[in-house]
């Protein structure tokens, strides 16, 4: 059982920049990956970053270059570092994780608004 909490949303102006933590809570260790989506009004939920307990990362093509995704293993914690931010990243982001390899289950935070205008 996890628990997923975000935080770190808000309203920024375009070339500024936010930092999301997430973190997790409950009967777990090392969390095997996580992550972070979005989801824009009107559009699927994306992928836009994760890692691995392993500390490998993934990121979306369109955020390459202007986030960073990083963890504390013994928190179990996920942070997204977004920088040079543009309007077409505003979307409530959703913390994402898989604890283990050995089960395929994932769990989700509630998510936190991004928003990213002038």
């Amino acid at each position: 059982q996890v628990q997923l909490v975000e935080s770190g949303g808000g309203l920024v102006q375009p070339g500024e920049s936010l930092r999301l933590s997430c973190a997790a809570s409950g009967s777990i260790s090392n969390i095997f990956v996580m992550g972070w989506y979005r989801q824009a009004p009107g559009k699927q939920r994306e992928l836009v970053a994760s890692i691995t307990s392993a500390r490998s990362t993934n990121y979306a093509d369109s955020v390459k270059g202007r986030f960073t995704i990083s963890r504390d293993n013994a928190k179990n914690t996920v942070y997204l570092q977004m920088n040079s931010l543009k309007p077409e990243d505003t979307a409530v982001y959703y913390c994402n994780a898989r604890p283990t390899l050995l089960w395929n289950g994932v769990y989700w935070g509630q998510g936190t608004q991004v928003t990213v205008s002038s």
